[in-house]
C-alpha cells in the first residue's frame, strides 16, 4: 500500500478530536521528575526532551538521549487508537542540537568552503546524528539572503548570493532526507528590515521577492526535497508571512508544487495578535492561517484553540483534514509509520564517530578565509621560539553561541582544544606559547617572535548590529523573547578590541589577528598595522586544530567570502549584485568599493586561469578551462563564472554569480575543470514579471572573486536561443 492509500484510510478512521490533536504541538522546558505528568502525548509535534536534559547535571550520552526520546514516542502512540508516532524536531543549524553531537562551522562558513558537495556531506551527518536518537525533524537550513550583515543571524546564513544560498540550501536539504528526517527551510520568506532589523515588516517588491529572496527557497523545495518550511515573523506587504496566503498557497503550492507542511516559527500564529495586532482572538489568528497554508504552529498549540475555531464557524473539518493529510504523508514518506523508535545503542556508537569528526575538520580547515597576509604567514615552526597570543576568544571552544550545545549548556566534549591549548600542543618542545590580558600586550608581544589577537563577537539572534566595528567593553545577553531556543547568551567584551590590536602591531610588526564572528567587521580601524587576517568565522569543534594548521602552513587557505566586506557601516547595505545606478555611484569620502569583494580569499600559492573554451549546446553554456598552480604549495582555487546583462527588457544585476567549482591543484600542476551555466542562468522576469528565456546580451566573466576577473567572452540569447558573439 502506498502513502497516499495509507493516509485515505487512516483519514476516513481517524475522529476528528485525533485529527486536531495531529496539528498540536508542545514543548517542555525541564525534564525532571514530573515531566510525564505534564507532557501531553496526543500532541504530535513535539520539541525533542533531548535538548533539555543537559541543562543541570551531567551530560547525557546519545543512548539516553535516544531512550528519553523512545519512551516518549512510544507514550504517544499508546494514548492513541490509531498508535501514530509523533514528530520528534529540534535544531541543526550546524549540528545535531539535542546535546553534543558532532558540532561543524556556522553556516556562513560553510558557505566560505564554495563546496555544494561538503555541505551534503555535513548534512547527511547531521541527519544520522538526528535520526539516531530520534529527532526526525530539524528547523534547518536558514536560507534568507542577506543583503544587509548588521542583521544579527547572518552568523546562520550561507550570506548574500543567490546562486550559492540556493545550490546549498537544497545539499542540505537532501543530505537531511536520506536519513528520514525532515528539513525545515526558513525563514520563509524575507525575514528582516532596513538596517538588518530582524523580523521588521518587508516591503520588499515582488521583483525582488522572486529574483533574490524566494529563489532558495525555491531550490530547496524542488531540488533539496524539503518537506516543511518554516513561515517568518515578519510581514511581507501588509500582511504576516504565517496568514500570507500569496506565499504559503499561491506561491509555495500552486506554482512550485510543494507538497510538504508549513510550521510556524516559534509563537507565529500569536504573533499575529500580539506582534502584528490583527485580532485579539487567537482563534481567529489561527483559522486565518491554516486557510492561508498554515498547517502547524510551533511549539505549543492546543486541541481547545482548534475546537473554539470550529464552534465558531472559523475553520471546517475540510481545513483541518487538508493540513493533517500533509503531516500524515511526510510522516510515511520518511518512514515514521513504520520505524518510529530509534536504537539508543547504535547512537552512542554513531554520534561524534571518528568518521564524522574528521569531516568536521575538514571543513573547518576549508571554511576559513585569508584576507590579508603580507608575508607573515605561514609561520615558520622551527623559527618561533615564543608565540603571543591575545583575546579571550583564544582560550574558548570556536563554536560560536548561536545553536551550539543544547539548552543551558554550551557545546563541549572532552576530545576538544581550544585554539590556545592547540596552540600549545602543537608547539610544545618547540616554543612557548605566552597567554596574556591586552592590558600586558605591549610588554608581552615586544618579547615575542610573533604575536597572535583572537577577536570576539556581540551576535545572533535578536542581536542585530547598528555598528560593525569590533566590540568593546560591552556586556550583553540575548533577550528571552529571543533565547527561547538556545537559552540566554552571555556575552562580555573587557577592553576595547581595536585599541589592543593597534598595540600590538606597535609593539610588534609580525602580528596577525584571527577574526571570530559570523559576519563582516569594519577592519579599517586597525587593518593597517597587520601582517595578516584570518577571517576564521565560528569553525567548529575541530577549529582550535585548523586555526593552528593554517597559521603554521599544515594546511594551504582555500575559502572565499560568501558575503561583501565593507569599509564601513556608513556604506550598508552592500553586496556585489547590485543593479546600475542611474548616474554614478560615490559617497564624499570613498567610492564605494568595498574593502574585501564577495568570492576574494588569498592562499599560500598563486593559481593562473588560461585556456578558457565556450561552448553552447542548445540552451547550456559549458565553460571548459586550465588551472594552474604556479606556487610550491599544493592548494585550491575556487573558480567563479559571472554573467553582466545588458539590452534586456528589465534592468539586470552589474553582475551575477552563475555557476563556481572548488579544484584542488598540486603544486607545479595543472587541472582541467568544467563548469555548465543552465538555461536558468539566463532567464529573468521581463516588464510583465514573466520569468523565461528572454533576450539580452551578457558578458561571461571568469575569474577568483567578483573583482578578479581573468577572461571572459559575449553571449547573445535571442529568441530563446544562446549564441556566442
Amino acid at each position: 500500500m502506498n502513502c497516499e492509500q495509507r493516509i485515505n484510510e487512516l483519514l476516513a478512521q481517524m475522529s476528528l478530536e485525533e485529527k486536531i490533536l495531529q496539528l498540536c504541538s508542545q514543548m517542555l522546558y525541564t525534564v525532571g521528575e514530573d515531566y510525564e505528568q505534564t507532557r501531553a502525548h496526543a500532541r504530535q509535534h513535539f520539541r525533542n526532551p533531548g535538548h533539555f536534559m543537559h541543562a543541570e547535571g551531567e551530560i547525557a550520552s546519545p543512548a539516553e538521549v535516544a531512550e528519553r526520546i523512545n519512551r516518549d514516542v512510544k507514550l504517544s502512540m499508546d494514548v492513541q487508537p490509531h498508535g501514530i508516532p509523533p514528530i520528534e524536531h529540534g535544531e541543526a543549524l550546524h549540528g545535531a542540537q539535542w546535546g553534543m553531537a558532532t558540532c561543524f562551522p556556522q553556516p556562513i562558513g560553510m558557505a566560505s568552503t564554495f563546496d555544494d558537495h561538503l555541505v551534503f556531506e555535513i548534512a547527511d551527518v547531521i541527519g544520522a546524528e538526528c535520526a539516531a536518537v530520534g529527532v526526525r525533524q530539524v528547523l534547518s537550513p536558514v536560507i534568507n539572503v542577506v543583503r544587509d550583515p548588521r542583521w544579527g543571524r547572518t552568523i546562520e546564513t550561507f550570506g548574500e548570493d543567490v546562486l550559492l544560498t540556493s545550490n546549498m540550501g537544497a545539499a542540505f536539504c537532501r543530505g537531511l532526507l536520506q536519513n528520514g528526517v525532515i528539513a525545515t527551510p526558513k525563514h520563509f520568506a524575507d525575514n528582516y528590515s532596513y538596517g538588518g532589523r530582524d523580523s521588521h515588516p518587508s516591503d520588499t517588491s515582488e521583483r525582488t521577492m522572486r529574483e533574490v529572496y524566494l529563489k532558495p527557497f525555491e531550490a530547496c523545495v524542488k531540488e533539496g526535497g524539503a518537506l516543511s518550511l518554516m513561515a517568518a515573523y515578519n510581514s511581507w506587504d501588509g500582511v504576516p508571512c504565517s496568514m500570507n496566503r500569496r506565499l504559503l498557497t499561491e506561491i509555495l503550492r500552486e506554482e512550485w508544487g510543494f507538497d510538504g507542511f508549513v510550521v510556524s516559527d516559534y509563537g507565529g500564529v500569536g504573533g499575529v495578535c500580539s506582534a502584528h495586532h490583527l485580532t485579539d482572538v487567537y482563534e481567529y489568528a489561527l483559522a486565518r492561517c491554516l486557510k492561508a497554508g498554515l498547517d502547524v504552529e510551533l511549539p505549543d498549540s492546543t486541541p481547545e484553540q482548534f475546537r473554539l475555531a470550529l464552534e465558531k464557524g472559523l475553520l471546517d473539518e475540510a481545513d483541518i483534514d487538508r493540513a493533517v493529510r500533509r503531516v500524515l504523508s511526510v510522516k510515511c514518506r520518511i518512514g515514521l509509520l513504520d520505524h518510529p523508535l530509534a536504537d539508543p545503542a547504535a547512537a552512542d556508537r554513531l554520534v561524534r564517530c571518528e568518521q564524522h569528526k574528521e569531516l568536521a575538520l575538514t571543513a573547518a580547515r576549508r571554511s576559513m578565509v585569508l584576507l590579508k597576509n603580507d608575508g607573515l604567514l605561514p609561520l615558520d615552526k622551527t623559527k618561533i621560539k615564543r608565540l603571543a597570543v591575545f583575546g579571550a576568544s583564544a582560550n574558548e571552544l570556536p563554536v560560536g553561541k548561536n545553536y551550539s550545545g543544547p539548552y543551558g549548556r554550551e557545546w563541549t566534549a572532552p576530545d576538544v582544544e581550544t585554539p590556545l591549548q592547540y596552540l600549545r600542543r602543537y608547539l610544545d618542545g618547540v616554543a612557548e606559547v605566552i597567554f596574556a590580558e591586552d592590558d600586558r600586550i605591549e610588554e608581552v608581544a615586544a618579547q615575542c617572535d610573533a604575536a597572535l589577537y583572537f577577536t570576539t563577537m556581540v551576535e545572533g539572534e535578536g542581536m542585530d548590529r547598528s555598528d560593525i566595528r569590533l566590540p568593546s567593553v560591552i556586556q550583553a545577553k540575548q533577550e528571552d523573547g529571543n533565547a527561547i531556543i538556545v537559552g540566554k547568551c552571555a556575552f562580555e567584551v573587557k577592553t576595547d578590541q581595536e585599541d589592543a590590536i593597534r598595540r600590538m602591531t606597535a609593539a610588534n610588526p609580525r602580528s596577525a589577528v584571527i577574526l571570530l564572528g559570523g559576519s563582516p567587521v569594519d577592519v579599517s580601524g586597525w587593518e593597517a598595522g597587520c601582517a595578516a587576517v584570518l577571517e576564521a568565522w565560528y569553525p567548529g569543534e575541530q577549529g582550535g586544530r585548523a586555526i593552528t594548521e593554517l597559521l603554521f602552513g599544515e594546511i594551504n587557505p582555500s575559502g572565499k567570502l560568501p558575503i561583501t566586506f565593507p569599509q564601513s557601516v556608513g556604506q550598508l547595505p552592500l553586496f556585489y549584485a547590485t543593479k546600475p545606478s542611474g548616474r554614478g555611484y560615490g559617497y564624499v569620502d570613498n567610492d564605494g568599493t568595498p574593502r574585501y569583494p564577495f568570492g576574494y580569499g588569498l592562499s599560500y600559492t598563486t593559481f593562473t586561469l588560461q585556456d578558457a573554451v565556450y561552448a553552447v549546446q542548445g540552451d547550456l553554456l559549458t565553460v571548459t578551462l586550465s588551472v594552474t598552480n604556479v606556487g610550491d604549495r599544493d592548494g585550491a582555487e575556487v573558480v567563479q563564472v559571472y554573467l553582466s546583462g545588458r539590452n534586456a527588457d528589465v534592468v539586470l544585476p552589474c553582475k551575477e554569480l552563475k555557476a563556481y567549482c572548488r579544484v584542488e591543484v598540486a603544486a607545479g600542476q595543472t587541472e582541467t575543470v568544467a563548469l555548465t551555466l543552465p538555461r536558468e542562468a539566463f532567464c529573468y522576469y521581463d516588464s510583465a514579471m514573466k520569468h523565461g528565456l528572454h533576450n539580452a546580451d551578457y558578458t561571461v566573466s571568469i575569474g577568483t572573486s567578483c573583482t578578479d576577473i581573468r577572461m571572459s567572452a559575449e553571449l547573445t540569447v535571442c529568441d530563446q536561443t544562446l549564441r556566442l558573439n
